[in-house]
């Protein structure tokens, strides 16, 4: 893969070598777009709507590269449309084949005018924003869509596999480690390894944890304490290791310990299974953490430090209202 990327990247040199060696003949377009195409192949052109796919290179006049996706290892996939500015290349993209690469010069003094004060000062007056482009692919907008629909089936039926997952594998997960665990109705799951007779946090306290994070097959992605962190190779550089601190009911952490740590009293240990729905849901976070994935923190609720807190408001009590009772005269006459 390194070779690969080393390789574009000499590929996108030689492109700029060649045009400082060669004496380049440019066309212009009615913009005032000046390119040269490298070459220039046989096959259709791209057309309005379509959606292509390419790699490019953003330079300045003076070769400072400004943007690549052979670094960023993502090409550009966009549809074609209506030129809008001198800068969007719209005019540029019809004149091209697949498999083109393309040089293609913007003055910077039309991308800029009528608003002088957001030019950078590396792209002086007079100068040029420099692309170079490499068509790799062209689809019509129904093939385009077509083949983002299948994608999309492909994704929602392997999201639907792990959801479905999800459940058996928490209980299989407390059933191998024999937990008793009780159970709230949002579906959070917890048992205290080490109770307290100490206070329980309210909304509002700031209160201090030490933690370990895993998943359920054990793969620890986050830790407060550093003899943890280093045990599993975690890379947190610049990351103080020391308890937690964080304002109950603020939904600065995930569902599952605002519940949990209004559970627990200041001093007590306790572990929290904390299925998906209660964590990070369906898009999961970064690639420790997949979709649907139930989560198990190892936590101790070191200190609480009580906060500002609403006075209770005090009872109404209701008026109760007592019916006199009038003894009515008889009609009938004794």
């Amino acid at each position: 893969m390194k070779n690969r990327f080393f390789l574009l990247v000499l590929m996108a040199i030689a492109l700029f070598d060649t045009a400082k060696a060669q004496d380049l003949t440019f066309q212009q377009t009615s913009k005032g777009l000046l390119y040269h195409i490298y070459t220039p192949n046989t096959g259709t052109k791209i057309k309005l709507n379509d959606v292509i796919t390419f790699n490019v290179v953003q330079k300045t006049s003076k070769d400072s590269v400004l943007f690549s996706t052979y670094k960023t290892g993502n090409p550009v996939k966009l549809q074609v449309q209506p030129s809008q500015n001198i800068g969007d290349l719209m005019d540029v993209f019809p004149l091209l084949a697949d498999k083109d690469s393309a040089l293609v010069k913007v003055p910077a003094d039309s991308i800029f005018k009528g608003h002088e004060e957001q030019r950078p000062p590396f792209l002086s007056k007079g100068s040029s924003i420099v692309f170079v482009l490499k068509i790799e692919r062209i689809q019509s907008l129904d093939e385009a869509m077509a083949e983002r629909k299948a994608a999309m089936d492909k994704m929602k039926a392997a999201a639907d596999l792990m959801k479905a997952a999800e459940v058996p594998a928490m209980q299989k997960y407390i059933a191998d480690k024999k937990l008793v665990v009780k159970t709230t109705l949002s579906g959070l799951k917890y048992y205290v390894s080490q109770p307290s007779l100490k206070r329980k946090p309210l909304n509002g306290d700031t209160v201090y944890v030490n933690y370990v994070g895993h998943t359920l097959d054990g793969n620890v992605f986050d830790s407060s304490i550093a003899s943890v962190a280093q045990a599993a190779g975690l890379q947190q550089q610049g990351r103080v290791y020391e308890p937690l601190n964080l304002v109950l009911g603020t939904g600065s952490v995930i569902k599952g310990w605002e519940e949990g740590l209004l559970l627990l009293n200041e001093g007590s240990k306790a572990t929290f299974i904390i299925p998906s729905a209660l964590a990070y849901g369906e898009r999961g976070a970064g690639n420790d953490i997949k979709p649907y994935s139930t989560l198990v923190f190892d936590l101790e609720l070191v200190k609480v430090k009580p906060g500002h807190h609403a006075p209770a408001k005090p009872a109404v009590k209701k008026k109760t209202t007592t019916k006199k009772y009038v003894k009515k005269k008889s009609a009938v006459k004794k």
